[in-house]
C-alpha cells in the first residue's frame, strides 16, 4: 500500500536533494564533507541522489557540519502552536486563569482579584489539601486560622488547606498571584539560593 503524501517515506525521500542543496550553498564538495564527517565519498553521493536511504548515524554528523538542525535536514514538520489558550474562569468578581491540565496531582492558577475600597467580610473555608501562593502585584489579604496577613508583592505563603482560609485584595487596587494547589496534600519544595 502506498505512503500517504507527506508520509514518513516522503520525508526521507527527499533528504538527498536537501543534502545536496546544502552542500552547494556552501561551496563544498563531497570530498570536503567526507573528511569532516568521516562518510565515504560514495555513501555521500548516493545519500544525495537518493540511492541510499539515510539513517540517524549519517544524518547526525551531516547536520553537525552543516551546522542545521536535524530536522531541517529531514524537512520534518513545523512544530504546532506551542501557545496555551486559557479559558480564563470568572466567580464572585475573580479571575482564576488555569495554567496546568489534569485533573490530578499539582495544579496552578493564576488569580486576578479585583481591589477593594472597604475591607471584605471574610469567609474562611476548608478542604483537603496544601496550596502555595505567590503575590506577582498589589497586596494579598491572607485570613489562616483566626490570623491575617499582607502579603507584598515577590511575598509566598504555603498552608495546609484544612486549615480555615480565605484570601482577598488587601487594598484598593487588584492583586495578582500564582497558586498551587495539591488535592492530595502535595507540598510545593521552595529552595533558597545556595541551598
Amino acid at each position: 500500500m502506498p505512503d500517504a503524501p507527506g508520509s514518513f517515506d516522503d520525508l526521507l525521500n527527499d533528504v538527498g536533494g536537501r543534502l545536496r542543496a546544502i552542500r552547494a550553498g556552501r561551496s563544498l564538495t563531497l570530498a570536503d564533507v567526507s573528511v569532516a564527517t568521516g562518510i565515504s565519498v560514495s555513501t555521500l553521493s548516493r545519500l544525495e541522489s537518493g540511492s541510499r536511504r539515510p539513517t540517524l548515524e549519517l544524518l547526525l554528523p551531516l547536520a553537525r557540519t552543516y551546522g542545521v538542525p536535524l530536522d531541517e535536514l529531514v524537512g520534518a514538520p513545523a512544530v504546532g502552536d506551542p501557545r496555551v489558550h486559557i479559558r480564563p474562569i470568572r466567580r464572585h468578581g475573580q479571575t482564576i486563569l488555569p495554567l496546568s491540565r489534569g485533573a490530578s496531582g499539582v495544579t496552578a492558577f493564576k488569580h486576578v482579584l479585583p481591589g477593594r475600597s472597604t475591607p471584605e467580610d471574610p469567609r474562611p473555608r476548608v478542604h483537603p489539601g496544601h496550596e502555595w501562593l505567590y503575590v506577582l502585584a498589589g497586596r494579598l489579604r491572607l485570613v489562616l486560622g483566626g490570623r491575617e496577613f499582607l502579603l507584598e508583592a515577590g511575598e509566598a505563603a504555603e498552608f495546609d488547606t484544612r486549615t480555615p482560609h480565605w484570601f482577598g485584595a488587601g487594598g484598593p487596587q487588584a492583586v495578582e498571584f500564582i497558586s498551587l494547589f495539591g488535592p492530595r496534600g502535595e507540598r510545593v519544595h521552595v529552595s533558597e539560593l545556595g541551598e
